[in-house]
């Protein structure tokens, strides 16, 4: 088997993995806020690191990493969308939290070792708090406690980019409170409607890059492997993540390796709730079922930008489709090799290409790669409903019933029979639009689903 290769932001280079410690792999990515329903770029960050998840337990034993994925479920979002909804914080971050929970399992996504929610550590995050000011890497200032940037050498290592240049960037706070402009922080204060803890600073509640900190310190450690998520999330959340964790432990290093998945656009345009073309994970899985969605996201590199549009969901409904034609319950498969292609930087098109062609050389008959077919599908996070599941799936997408179907299809015939093929052509494009496809063989006519 060949090395695990994944491309370090950090370094900004392909590299080998070589983990801490090969008897327990530690990854940890970012999770969702949970405010609103997710959408498909956040669906993106789930089935990479999902996909990272069963590839590093292929390469060092399924019982021997440790991945961990947060829920954050106290911050400035969170509030806006209690008052701005009227409802309790409470009810805003369990509902959200169950429709992502019902998410992952339509994307078919690995559960986490460990799922740590914010609120649960804040003892933790006022102990880190307290130690960065004692360590002069942080400061107090009206009940508010900030990180100071400067004292921080290697702040903008991540990002590749030196002071001057974020600070001309648009993602800062302003605040007169801080000393610098770069300056983030750690704490704020909570008025009597908000969610807040008692501190030594005062009723507060953590800002949201210290949450992230604590988190990944207390299950993965102080140094760790992998530490994933979006690349919009390099600056300034990864970079202010380094930048406490490192100055607070006193370490040359926060994560070894850096992993960012790259942008999902709508028909080439940035996706945006001002633009209006935000997709849910709910109303995408709803419209093309969970695999589809899932594989339409590992059909580019995880690094590059994907854009998500109806050619592209339509291609990988018609692939699924046909592959579950030589689907096979699961069983004990033969082990493949496959898997290698993925342990080059996550090559999942590569992968999805070595399907198709296992695919092909499965359907002339050859009962091993049938096997290495299914195997290799599995993989991936795909079969995970039986053939008949499938097909009840597509049969509920179709919003119109059998007995319309044949009744098309018998005016179909009659049009052909009278010589109409411009009618009979339209009744055949009206049942395709529609999901319905029809097969002439052998003087009789078939139909399908799509």
């Amino acid at each position: 088997m060949n090395s695990l290769k994944l491309t370090n932001s950090l370094t900004r280079k392909k590299e080998i993995f070589k983990p801490i410690n090969s008897n327990r792999v530690s990854l940890y990515a970012c999770g969702p806020t949970v405010y609103d329903y997710p959408h498909v770029g956040n669906a993106r960050s789930l089935v990479v690191f999902d996909m990272l998840f069963r590839v590093l337990k292929h390469v060092y034993g399924k019982n021997n990493v440790n991945y961990v994925r947060n829920i954050t479920d106290v911050d400035d979002k969170i509030i806006e969308a209690s008052k701005k909804n009227k409802k309790s914080i409470n009810e805003i971050t369990q509902n959200i939290t169950e429709i992502f929970h019902k998410d992952c399992e339509s994307l078919n996504c690995l559960k986490p070792t460990v799922e740590p929610k914010a609120t649960d550590h804040i003892d933790e995050m006022i102990e880190t708090t307290k130690s960065l000011i004692k360590k002069k890497f942080a400061y107090v200032n009206d009940s508010h406690v900030y990180f100071s940037v400067s004292s921080f050498k290697d702040y903008g290592k991540l990002s590749n980019k030196k002071l001057d240049e974020l600070k001309s960037g648009n993602r800062i706070e302003i605040s007169d409170l801080k000393k610098d402009p770069m300056d983030f922080v750690l704490w704020k204060p909570s008025n009597k409607d908000d969610p807040g803890w008692e501190s030594p600073w005062g009723r507060g509640r953590p800002g949201w890059h210290l949450e992230c900190s604590v988190m990944s310190e207390k299950y993965l450690g102080k140094i760790f492997d992998i530490h994933g998520g979006g690349l919009d999330l390099i600056f300034p959340h990864h970079e202010n993540e380094i930048a406490q964790s490192r100055c607070n432990n006193s370490t040359n290093t926060f994560a070894n390796y850096w992993v960012h998945n790259g942008f999902v656009t709508f028909n080439k345009e940035k996706m945006s709730k001002s633009l209006g073309n935000i997709i849910t994970i709910s109303d995408a899985v709803k419209k093309y079922t969970g695999q589809v969605v899932r594989l339409a996201l590992l059909s580019a590199h995880y690094s590059q930008p994907l854009d998500w549009n109806d050619e592209l969901l339509s291609n990988q409904k018609n692939t699924i489709d046909k592959w579950y034609n030589l689907y096979e319950e699961e069983k004990n498969f033969d082990s493949f090799n496959a898997a290698d292609i993925l342990l080059d930087d996550l090559n999942t098109p590569g992968f999805i290409a070595k399907i198709h062609e296992l695919y092909n050389q499965a359907n002339t008959g050859d009962s091993d790669k049938k096997s290495l077919f299914n195997s290799a599908c599995r993989f991936i996070g795909l079969f995970n409903i039986s053939k008949t599941e499938w097909q009840n799936l597509k049969k509920k997408q179709i919003k119109i019933s059998e007995d319309y179907i044949e009744s098309k299809i018998e005016e179909r015939i009659k049009a052909k029979n009278n010589g109409n093929y411009d009618i009979a052509d339209k009744i055949r494009e009206e049942l395709l639009n529609a999901g319905i496809l029809i097969e002439d063989e052998k003087g009789k006519t078939k139909w399908r689903y799509k």
